[in-house]
């Protein structure tokens, strides 16, 4: 009987792991650093589960070693050259037949492996429950502010050496704003999203405080893992702010690239009830000149300021002027050192 290794996180770091579910399960999501050497093809499993689900369990085994063993070399030279001497672990969706007849394999052929107890099944387990129970060992700081402030930029900008960060809009591949994807595409699933987020959080240095922004229960296509969004809420909470002249400039770099101009006008037209028709045209106009300064304007002024905490039901508990990133990094640091 081959050896069975529960899942750990550290094993992401030591094991070479080895997925050999099909390429569409692979791409849905899977364990970080993972490889993907299939043992089925996507349309062998559809065959291999039909025959299962109307025949029986013996000819769908028989099919699908029929339709495998021809691959037996080169799966095997794959994942020996992929382990580059670190220790093997392989696995399936639960911890089943097919990473069992893999290990198998590798075994056969007098090469050490291991297979992961419950599969997939069982990391999917473990990032819910991390993200159900968000029993962060540091506090979280949340930066709050209107579009253009420079958050996000702020937060990438923090000392490593005091601060941990999380940048969550660039997990996300969206600015979580109705112009948010432009140049951006949410290629991932939900799941892999997850899988990353989760990635990121286990990988913070150890023991300080977790700084990220503000965010919507989604931004774009994706919804914040279980009670992330809510334990956001429940932290300590700045405010950031800048002057409008600020803002319009630091919009204008982040938008000023002419590819950007038909994104724009098609996320213009999926906002146009909430604008107005006056206030519509005229960005339309700006976009149509592409003159970016204006877009800035106009957006700041006739949308995001409208519409972006229009009713904050909570008290700050530190104002921040981000006018200059590095004094307000000294303040910041300032209020949570006397907070400790």
């Amino acid at each position: 009987m081959h050896d069975k290794i529960e899942f750990a996180a550290q094993l992401i770091d030591t094991h070479c792991l080895i997925d050999v579910r099909t390429p569409l399960e692979f791409e849905e999501d899977h364990l970080p650093g993972a490889h993907n050497v299939p043992l089925l093809t996507n349309e062998d499993r559809v065959e291999v589960g039909t025959i299962y689900k109307q025949i029986g369990a013996a000819e769908a085994r028989k099919r699908g070693l029929e339709l495998t063993c021809s691959r037996f070399y080169n799966i095997v030279d794959r994942i020996s050259s992929l382990s580059a001497g670190r220790p093997i672990v392989v696995y399936c969706w639960r911890g089943g037949l097919r990473s069992a007849s893999v290990v198998m394999l590798l075994e056969t052929c007098g090469i050490t492996a291991r297979q992961l107890s419950g599969g997939y099944k069982a990391f999917r387990s473990h990032v819910n429950d991390y993200f159900e129970k968000c029993d962060f060992i540091v506090p979280l700081i949340v930066m709050h502010g209107m579009t253009g402030t420079g958050k996000t930029e702020f937060i990438n900008g923090l000392n490593p050496a005091k601060w941990a960060t999380v940048d969550l809009e660039g997990v996300a591949c969206h600015r979580g704003s109705a112009f948010g994807a432009l140049g951006l595409k949410q290629s991932i699933t939900q799941k892999h999203f997850e899988t990353i987020m989760w990635n990121v959080f286990r990988c913070l240095p150890v023991g300080m405080p977790i700084v990220l922004e503000g965010e919507s229960q989604r931004i774009g296509k994706y919804s914040l893992p279980g009670r992330l969004y809510q334990k956001m809420a429940e932290s300590c909470k700045v405010w950031c702010y800048a002057s409008i002249e600020t803002r319009i400039e630091r919009l204008t770099v982040e938008y000023a690239l002419p590819e950007y101009r038909e994104e724009m006008l098609e996320a213009l037209e999926r906002i146009k009830k909430k604008l107005g028709g006056t206030i519509y045209t005229d960005l339309k106009n700006s976009i149509e000149v592409w003159d970016v300064a204006g877009i800035a304007r106009g957006l700041i002024e006739g949308y995001y300021d409208r519409m972006y905490y229009k009713h904050r039901p909570w008290t700050p508990d530190l104002e921040l002027e981000l006018e200059d990133y590095s004094r307000a990094e000294s303040e910041l640091e300032k209020y949570w050192l006397a907070s400790m």
